[in-house]
C-alpha cells in the first residue's frame, strides 16, 4: 500500500513538499507545493513544460506530470517544514523514456526478472569555493600534499559537521569524511544501499552540500576539474549485486580477487560499453580535463584514462578493494545520478548475458608504467568523441532504444556548438602551456560550476 502524504504532512508537520525531477543534463527540476494539494498531486503529479528543461522536447509538446515517489521522502533537516520528493515523468498517460529515473527504473526491473538486484554506493567529491567561484575558500589550504590535511578539514568543521549531521538525522548511514587529494577538495561518504535510493540520495545530496554551503557564505561545486593544476572532483561507485534472500552474488572466497563469474561478467559488460558510457559518465566538455589531465600539484590526477581493471590499485578505471564488490572510477562530479546507476546496469545486464570477460587484471601503477599494457582501449578524449562512442552503442540503443539516446546526443552536440562560438578568454594557471586542451574557459566555469 502506498504511503499517504497528505497523512505524513500532518504528523510530521510539513507545510510544502518539492516535487522534483531530474533532467538528462542531471539539473535538478522542482515545484513548491503546499501540503493542502500533495493528495491530488501525489495522484496526478505535478505539471511541467518539458521544452524548458534538457529533454528535448518542443513548445508544442502537452505537459508531463512527475509523479512523486512516496518511499522517496525527504525531510529537509535545516528547513523540516519542507519536504523533498523524487518523481518519475509521465506524459499521455506513459511513463517519458527519456526521464532518467524511469530509465534506471526500467534496468532494474530487467535486472530483477533474473532475481538479481543491485546495489550501489557513491563517493561524491566536491570543492570548497569563493562565492565568485574563482579560487578555493581557504586561503591557507596550500599544501603540494593536502589530502586527509587535518588542519584544512577542521578549519571547515563547521560546514561539514552541518552535512554530517544531516545525513545522521536522516539515517543514511555516514561514515567518514575528508580533505581530499585537491586543496579545497572533500569528499562525505553514507552507507551503501538499493541502486534506486543511492540515486535518490545523491541528487538530494547535492543539492543539500550547496544549500549549506551557501548557508556558510561558501559555494560548493562538483565540476569535474575547476582547477586545472589540482585534482579533479571523482564520483566512485562500488558495485555489488544481491538476490532476495540477501546473498551476495558477487562474492567468491575462493577466486584470488574475492569475485564470482557473474561478478566478472557484469565488470566485462561495463568494460566493453565503458567508451561509449563515458558519454554519461563524464557528460561535460570540462570532464575530459579529468580522465585525461596531466599530473597535477599532488602528483597524481586520480582518475584514468585506460579502461583496464586490477585489485587494490587505484590508478585502474576499476579497482577490487575486496571480495565481493568493485570500485568503478570514472564518474566524476558532473554525472548524473540516475543515468550513472542505469548505465551501469545495462551494460552490467548485457555482460551477464553475453557472459562478457574482462580479462586479466592489470597490476602495473598505470599513471607511469601504461605503456606497458598492450591491447587495452583508451578512454575517449573528448566529449565529440564520447558521444561518437554513444552513438555507434547497440548495447546502450538496444537497453534504452534509440530515440532516447540520440535525444541526448542531440542536446549535448548543441552545448557543444555553444562552448564553439564561445569567445570568452581562456583560464589558465602559472606555467601552464597555452593550449586549449590545458586550459579552462570561463564558458566552463559558467557553465558547469553548478553542475
Amino acid at each position: 500500500m502506498a504511503l499517504n502524504l497528505s497523512k505524513i504532512a500532518k504528523q510530521k508537520k510539513i507545510k510544502y513538499f518539492l516535487i522534483s525531477y531530474v533532467d538528462f543534463f542531471g539539473v535538478l527540476r522542482s515545484k513548491l507545493v503546499p501540503s493542502q494539494s500533495i493528495k491530488q498531486m501525489q495522484k496526478e503529479g505535478a505539471g511541467f513544460a518539458g521544452f524548458s528543461t534538457y529533454l528535448d522536447m518542443s513548445p508544442a509538446d502537452e505537459d508531463m506530470a512527475s509523479i512523486p515517489d512516496p518511499t522517496s521522502l525527504i525531510i529537509l533537516p535545516w528547513q523540516p517544514d519542507v519536504a523533498w520528493l523524487a518523481g518519475d515523468l509521465w506524459m499521455g498517460g506513459k511513463p517519458v523514456d527519456a526521464s532518467p529515473r524511469v530509465m534506471l527504473r526500467n534496468q532494474i526491473n530487467k535486472l530483477a526478472k533474473k532475481n538479481m538486484y543491485l546495489k550501489s554506493g557513491v563517493e561524491c567529491e566536491y570543492f570548497l569555493i569563493t562565492p565568485a567561484g574563482d579560487s578555493i575558500a581557504d586561503k591557507n589550504d596550500i599544501a603540494d600534499k593536502p589530502c586527509y590535511d587535518q588542519s584544512a578539514l577542521m578549519r571547515q568543521y563547521e560546514l561539514i559537521r552541518a552535512i554530517c549531521d544531516s545525513m545522521i538525522h536522516l539515517g543514511w548511514g555516514p561514515y567518514q569524511n575528508d580533505h581530499e587529494d585537491a586543496n579545497g577538495q572533500f569528499e562525505m561518504n553514507w552507507d551503501f544501499a538499493d541502486c534506486l535510493q543511492t540515486a535518490d540520495r545523491h541528487v538530494f545530496f547535492k543539492f543539500m552540500v550547496r544549500t549549506l554551503a551557501e548557508k556558510s557564505g561558501l559555494r560548493a561545486t562538483f565540476m569535474p576539474k575547476p582547477f586545472i593544476n589540482k585534482t579533479g572532483n571523482g564520483c566512485h561507485a562500488h558495485l555489488s549485486i544481491w538476490n532476495k534472500k540477501g546473498k551476495n552474488l558477487f562474492l567468491d572466497k575462493k577466486d584470488k580477487l574475492g569475485l564470482s563469474k557473474t561478478a566478472y561478467n557484469f565488470m566485462g559488460g561495463i568494460m566493453n560499453s565503458a567508451e561509449a558510457l563515458t558519454a554519461w559518465f563524464n557528460p561535460t566538455i570540462n570532464s575530459y580535463k579529468r580522465i585525461n589531465a596531466p599530473v597535477t600539484a599532488s602528483g597524481a590526477t586520480w582518475s584514468p584514462n585506460t579502461i583496464t581493471y586490477s585489485g587494490n590499485n587505484r590508478t585502474h578505471m576499476i579497482r577490487v578493494p575486496g571480495p565481493g564488490r568493485f570500485e568503478l572510477r570514472l564518474m566524476d562530479g558532473a554525472t548524473n545520478p540516475y543515468l550513472l546507476q542505469a548505465g551501469i546496469l545495462a551494460a552490467g545486464i548485457d555482460g551477464i548475458e553475453k557472459k562478457r570477460k574482462p580479462g586479466k587484471p592489470v597490476n602495473v601503477n598505470m599513471y607511469e608504467e601504461a605503456h606497458k599494457v598492450k591491447g587495452a582501449k583508451k578512454l575517449p578524449l573528448s566529449l565529440p568523441q564520447a558521444l561518437s562512442n554513444l552513438d555507434k552503442s547497440k548495447v546502450l540503443k538496444n537497453a534504452f532504444g534509440k530515440d532516447v539516446v540520440n535525444s541526448y546526443i542531440t542536446l549535448k552536440n548543441r552545448e557543444i556548438k555553444k562552448y564553439n562560438s564561445s569567445k570568452e578568454k581562456k583560464i589558465g594557471f602559472k606555467g601552464s602551456k597555452s593550449n586549449k586542451s590545458n586550459l579552462i574557459t570561463q564558458w566552463e566555469r559558467d557553465n558547469t560550476l553548478d553542475c
